[in-house]
């Protein structure tokens, strides 16, 4: 979860940049991402997803 709440604080720093220069609805995407995020809809899966490729390789 940390990693997804990382990233989502990330977000909204690159949606102030591009708010600065006048990128709103690029801005407005990363915001809504973030958002995402943040709720809990979203499932971090990297660690999942890590362990099988290395299983594959090691077979």
């Amino acid at each position: 979860m940390d990693r997804l709440k990382a990233q989502a604080s990330k977000n909204r720093e690159a949606a102030q940049v591009l708010r600065s220069r006048g990128k709103d609805a690029a801005a407005k995407r990363l915001e809504d991402r973030a958002d995402e995020l943040e709720s809990g809809r979203v499932t971090d899966c990297t660690d999942a997803v890590s362990g099988l490729i290395s299983w594959a390789f090691r077979r």
